[in-house]
């Protein structure tokens, strides 16, 4: 049976302007199991007026505690719905059951965290050199953020941005990937009973082309921020630049896992192996790259080799299934092409790979390259898919130079047991977020963002909350005579 969606604008429920329809099809049937609405520009027009109305109203722009209320009312709803949020997503994308409920078990954090945000947040009272100025900073909101958000994690993702972005106040105008926009409308329609005022919170379905670009280029439109891949944020970054609007950019990466020769072999090889492979490797943190010291490099692949070999790869709606299909027929393809100019290139298929048992399915076992040089294609491009390349380096300095030898710069692991090493190293890598002897690990109070090809701005934790506000100076002069000199 196909599920009917509808659109979220101004507190209620609508179909396009156009009335026309957008398919979402299961990734592991090939079956299409929901239809939203096919947006345009009209709509996007109706949802961005809306949120404009609801920014301009002191009851949500000005009172933090109404605004702490909500986002609390809307962590324990969004609590009680994981379950039917983890399907709705694994049914849109392909990921297993199981990711999904760790992960919308998670989402709720995002909105307590940012509820605290709201009502805690405060100015500053910064000392000038005239001691008859009192000056202070409050932080205000922008008015009306668009959010777009892509297929792989939309509910996390969305999460990231839209939390601080309503506990500092402003209003949102949500744009899903049409590839996976069923989970966000179930979204909205949490929030919706939760209550928020019409207008705070708008969702608008549709082609990237139609309801991006009027996303983008709407006037009433204060700041843009984005999810997705380095071409779709330069359009972004192109339109605000345009508008003279600001923007954050979470661009994905090229990210590594660096396990130096004290490190802890056995949970390295673990980290390394989850770290590409979850998701089918179609995660903007993706760990693509595996930095091994030579001392335990043939230890370290093996034992990943092994890991990988276990994996069950199925039914996404099955708890017992490791990896699902890949989103599109386009990802596969995508991949695929990298593999084979992996081999081309002359880099060693040491494993995995699509046999004929995988022909007319969306599956795509994990692969891990060996004898990888830094100029191949498979070391410095982003593949969004499972694909691993694996180099050996002998000191620090060149296990620093590899993993910044790529215009990425999102996050990156360092396995090891010497904690000096773990600081050095840390700090001279070229990224926004290091994991050391762990990865692939978020939490609400952490900010997240990258810099080069991966973006800039951050999400979540207080710098979250900063780039979602904006700081207004205000100097009083003390003791000024009436003329107000």
């Amino acid at each position: 049976m196909v599920e009917n969606f509808e659109m979220y604008i101004d507190g209620g429920w609508r179909p396009s302007a156009s009335g026309e329809l957008i398919e979402s099809i299961n990734p592991f049937t090939g079956e299409v199991w929901a239809t939203v609405p096919a947006g345009t520009a009209e709509d996007v027009d109706a949802a961005v007026s809306a949120a404009v109305r609801a920014s301009a109203d002191p009851t949500w722009t000005r009172n933090p505690k109404l605004r702490a209320k909500l986002l609390t009312k809307l962590a324990d709803a969004l609590a009680d719905e994981a379950e039917v949020l983890a399907v709705t997503e694994s049914r849109d994308n392909g990921k297993t059951i199981r990711e999904e409920r760790l992960m919308n078990k998670a989402v709720p954090d995002w909105y307590r965290y940012a509820a605290a945000l709201a009502e805690t947040a405060a100015g500053e009272t910064p000392r000038g050199n005239d001691p008859a100025v009192l000056s202070l900073t409050e932080r205000e909101p922008y008015g009306v953020i668009g959010i777009q958000t892509p297929w792989n994690t939309p509910g996390v993702l969305l999460a990231q941005m839209a939390s601080t972005a309503l506990a500092a106040g402003n209003t949102i105008v949500v744009k899903p990937s049409e590839i996976a926009p069923c989970s966000l409308l179930e979204f909205a329609r949490v929030a919706h009973e939760v209550g928020f005022p019409p207008g705070v919170i708008n969702v608008v379905t549709g082609l990237g082309p139609v309801v991006g670009q009027a996303l983008c280029e709407h006037s009433g439109v204060d700041k843009l921020t984005m999810t997705g891949g380095p071409e779709a944020g330069r359009t972004v970054a192109t339109h605000a630049a345009k508008r003279l609007v600001p923007a954050v950019m979470e661009l994905g990466g090229k990210s590594a896992n660096i396990v130096f020769g004290d490190a802890d072999v056995d949970r390295a090889a673990v980290g390394v192996a989850a770290g590409f492979s979850t998701s089918g490797g179609q995660s903007c943190v993706a760990g693509t790259r595996a930095l091994i010291h030579r001392s335990v490099y043939d230890e370290v692949v093996e034992r990943i080799v092994e890991l990988l070999s276990k994996l069950r790869l199925g039914d996404p709606a099955l708890p017992d299934t490791d990896l699902g299909p890949m989103c599109t027929p386009a990802q596969v393809e995508r991949v695929q092409s990298f593999v084979e100019r992996g081999i081309a290139d002359g880099a060693t298929l040491r494993f995995g790979g699509r046999t004929s048992e995988h022909d007319g399915t969306l599956f795509y076992p994990p692969v891990v390259f060996t004898d990888v040089k830094p100029d191949m294609s498979i070391f410095s491009e982003e593949i969004f898919g499972p694909v691993l390349s694996v180099l050996p380096f002998d000191t620090e300095d060149e296990a620093i130079k590899l993993n910044n030898a790529t215009p990425y710069g999102l996050a990156a692991g360092v396995w090891t047991r010497d904690l000096d090493r773990a600081h050095r190293v840390s700090r001279a890598l070229k990224v926004g977020t290091v994991w050391v002897n762990h990865y692939r690990r978020g939490d609400a109070a952490f900010p997240f963002g990258g810099c080069g090809n991966s973006g800039y701005g951050r999400v979540s934790g207080f710098d979250g909350y900063r780039e979602m506000s904006r700081t207004k100076s205000i100097q009083i002069l003390l003791g000024a005579d009436e003329s107000g000199a």
